[in-house]
């Protein structure tokens, strides 16, 4: 099937693009009986706009909802408390599909793998389990909506909540059969309730997803507490202090589950599990399996794995490149060709525009088969989509 928009023999994969969910998303898709305790925007007794999760206030993004989406726009006025409203933030591709595909065809993608954004921000809010999987539910409903006007071009990746792990089960069963390539999980620990991923009650759902061969993603989150590094923030601290500081280690989340799945044998354990490790970047990779590969040989008595870390990467997992990273074509040469994905991160804040361009000069060393397997042919095979 060719769905190319621009070359022939050339398919181009955003493999983490997004969407701005509509502010009354859940209240529309949430089942009538939950629709009190929606997820929602509005503004507090000093007019400032809050996302209120069953009620809780995201206190990280009081204010700050336009700074969701942004792209394009002045980082300094989206994040001035109270300046703009979420709405301000959000480009009409963020929201409408059909807007969607003309930034699509501006942009030369083909095919757009769609992850939430208030979705990777609600979850360390919510204690109740069977109100985060009813949370899920609603937007994956929502999202194969979305998708539905071109299903060949975006590709709806359905949210799952592991706190309630039976839940999740069913969740992830009901998504695929709407049409849900994959999945996304938040790396943070109070999102599952602080289980480990080798948990024996989340044995079913990584058992359940394997078999739906539904890769697995790991994606930064924007936590309303407790955030990455907290000993190293400090009341006092300005923007440079601290926001640049958070900003920036937010891709150590992402790196932590990945090496906690890793080194908790769950490659061991389902070898047909696939996971796609998202918005860390993607040159500090070859230099951390190095490392994993060492640290697991002087300790292989203490571990359950059979393989170096390296080769279960190889067999299962696939890393996102950000379009201006220097060092990627380095690493597709070290890595290999055929694990290596790219992502726009449209609409939001640090996503920038003519995306593809950037990232096919990254590459344009590599060889044109190479090039082709980073640009999309890597993700459709990851994701069993068509091309």
């Amino acid at each position: 099937m060719q769905i190319s928009v621009s070359e022939p023999n050339v398919v181009t994969v955003d493999a983490d693009g997004h969407v701005l969910e509509p502010r009354d998303v859940w209240q529309r898709y949430l089942e009538p009986q939950l629709r009190e305790r929606a997820i929602r925007i509005e503004r507090d007794a000093e007019g400032v706009e809050n996302l209120l999760v069953d009620g809780r206030s995201h206190l990280g993004l009081r204010g700050r909802l336009g700074a969701l989406g942004g792209i394009g726009m002045d980082s300094k006025d989206l994040m001035t408390v109270g300046q703009r409203s979420y709405e301000d933030g959000c480009p009409k591709g963020g929201y409408d599909p059909s807007a969607r595909l003309n930034v699509m065809d501006d942009e030369r993608i083909d095919v757009a793998l769609l992850y939430p954004t208030i979705g990777i921000a609600w979850e360390g809010l919510v204690a109740d389990a069977s109100l985060a999987t009813a949370y899920c539910r609603a937007y994956n409903r929502w999202i194969v909506d979305f998708c539905s006007v071109d299903r060949r071009r975006l590709v709806p990746i359905a949210h799952i909540s592991l706190l309630d792990p039976d839940g999740a089960v069913a969740e992830v069963e009901r998504a695929r059969r709407d049409g849900c390539a994959g999945v996304y999980l938040s790396p943070d620990p109070p999102s599952r309730g602080g289980m480990q991923f080798d948990d024996p009650k989340l044995a079913r759902f990584w058992s359940t997803v394997q078999d739906l061969e539904m890769p697995v993603a790991f994606h930064v989150v924007a936590r309303s507490e407790n955030l990455p590094l907290a000993a190293w923030h400090s009341p006092n601290d300005g923007p440079v202090g601290s926001v640049v500081f958070s900003f920036a280690f937010l891709a150590l989340d992402v790196m932590a589950a990945f090496t906690s799945m890793m080194t908790r044998g769950l490659f061991e354990t389902y070898p047909r599990l696939r996971m796609a490790v998202l918005e860390a970047g993607s040159n500090w990779i070859t230099a951390w399996l190095d490392r994993l590969d060492h640290k697991f040989e002087v300790m292989r008595p203490f571990s359950s794995l059979q393989l170096l870390p390296s080769e279960y990467f190889k067999r299962q997992c696939v890393i996102s490149a950000e379009p201006d990273e220097s060092l990627t074509a380095a690493i597709v040469e070290h890595l290999g060709s055929d694990y290596v994905i790219w992502a726009s991160d449209y609409p939001h804040l640090d996503a920038s525009f003519q995306v593809v361009d950037s990232l096919r000069e990254r590459i344009a060393r590599l060889p044109q088969e190479a090039q082709r397997k980073v640009l999309g042919d890597n993700a459709l095979r990851f994701y069993g989509l068509a091309k």
